[in-house]
């Protein structure tokens, strides 16, 4: 079976790229075609992988970080899944350059359990 879904991973925290790397492992559908640890990095991976999705670690809460703004007007086609990697986990999604936030889930617990 052929995966239809790209996704680069691009979170700075080791722990989380490896949580989401280890959840879409198992995914038929799901090709991770790049991992990335530093925000410098990220625009010339997409660049040079063409994800889908991106998934970043979000350092801010309810702020939408500066690399978002970027990618979305580079790459209007990507999408962006942004995690909160602390104890109250929150997921941001972000499809186009003029939605400033949507909230995905909000998640009241430790994300490890």
């Amino acid at each position: 079976m052929e995966k239809s879904i790209r996704v680069l991973v691009a979170n700075h925290p080791r722990l989380m790229r490896e949580i989401v790397l280890t959840t879409f492992a198992d995914q038929p559908d799901i090709e991770i075609v790049g991992e990335v640890a530093n925000e410098s990095e990220i625009s010339e991976s997409v660049k040079r992988t063409l994800p889908n999705f991106v998934v970043i670690a979000l350092d801010h809460p309810g702020r939408r970080p500066a690399i978002c703004d970027e990618l979305l007007r580079e790459h209007p086609e990507v999408r962006i899944i942004a995690v909160a990697p602390e104890k109250n986990c929150i997921v941001y999604y972000w499809a186009s350059f003029n939605i400033h936030s949507n909230d995905v889930e909000g998640f009241h617990g430790p994300a490890l359990g």
